[in-house]
């Protein structure tokens, strides 16, 4: 007798079916998403560079390089990099952007179904409504950013590492495991979850802009449109959340990266920024309000194509695993 993949699961799993193939969709997934990771990754480093660039509040630890380095666009920082660090430099810290891919994803997208059918549930129409989908979208992004965050601060922290020695600073890191490894000596298992809150802080407006906006785009499309629940559907909603988690999560962005990587003291105590909110308020009197959205535009040209790809993908496996579309 021929058992289905869906019957399968429901034979094996003490958990209900969806929240067992959603991890199994985020793992099932893995290797075209990776490749994909592999090919969009200049564009994130691009865009941390982009961020730290012009950073008022090493001015007040007498650092002249704020100073000294010339304003630079996406394509002059990228092409800065190949010529003044060589090309291989644009995937630093690709290695921790990929163990955060496999914890991050596994986690919000596990967390948000269970939210959506099991904690908040449909109304009796089958609508699932707006402010439902908020709070869910934002309540994953949170847990599985907490669950990242040490994936995330190391791959910070090694994307500034050729800046660094451009500037004549010594180096911090001599690999990814290196970093976990001296981090965790030096600041402890607290050392890890630094900069936490505006990591969490970005990633519940990120998914709030992700979810939210295909969930909503996509149910608002098959209910009141001709377009069925297909890759057409699919595709329009997922440009659609990949636009809106730019606008909303830069600003997080552009803070989380700045507090994870400021220097520290023995303690582990930041020398720049005390919270998340005085370091938005030494970016915006510093060097205005615009500085939020440094690194917009290369953060926008990986967020849309990378939402493109993981939604269709997504979609895909729970059609192959006999799971309803999302």
């Amino acid at each position: 007798m021929t058992v289905s993949s869906h019957q399968f699961w429901e034979n094996i799993s003490p958990m209900p079916l969806e929240f067992v193939v959603g991890f199994s969709e985020c793992c099932g997934g893995f290797p075209l998403m990776c490749s994909f990771l592999l090919a969009t990754f200049p564009l994130d480093l691009t865009k941390t560079r982009l961020q730290m660039q012009g950073e008022a509040a090493l001015a007040r630890l007498g650092d002249s390089a704020r100073e000294s380095a010339p304003y630079r666009g996406m394509v002059r920082t990228a092409l800065g990099i190949v010529q003044e660090e060589g090309f291989l430099k644009l995937w630093q810290g690709v290695t921790p952007a990929i163990y955060r891919h496999v914890v991050y994803s596994g986690g919000r997208m596990v967390t948000y179904e269970h939210l959506r059918e099991v904690v908040f549930g449909k109304n009796e129409d089958e609508h699932y409504p707006l402010w439902k989908s908020v709070i869910g979208g934002m309540m994953a992004g949170v847990i599985g950013q907490f669950l990242a965050n040490p994936t995330d601060l190391v791959k910070v922290q090694m994307q500034m590492e050729g800046k660094r020695k451009l500037e004549g600073k010594p180096l911090r890191f001599r690999g990814v495991h290196h970093a976990f490894a001296k981090i965790l000596a030096e600041g402890g298992i607290r050392g890890l979850w630094a900069g936490w809150i505006p990591n969490i802080q970005r990633a519940a407006l990120v998914n709030m802009g992700d979810l939210t906006t295909y969930d909503t785009v996509k149910h608002y499309l098959v209910l009141n449109t001709p377009l069925e629940d297909n890759i057409m559907t699919h595709g329009l909603s997922s440009l659609c959340s990949g636009l809106v988690a730019s606008i909303l999560g830069t600003p997080a962005d552009v803070i989380k990266s700045r507090i994870m990587n400021q220097p520290r003291d023995k303690q582990g105590r930041g020398l720049l920024y005390k919270s998340s909110t005085d370091c938005l308020v030494q970016a915006v009197q510093g060097e205005g309000f615009m500085s939020l959205y440094k690194g917009f535009l290369p953060s926008w040209l990986r967020m849309t194509p990378w939402s493109l790809v993981f939604w269709l993908t997504y979609e895909k496996i729970r059609e192959l695993s006999g799971v309803s579309p999302f």
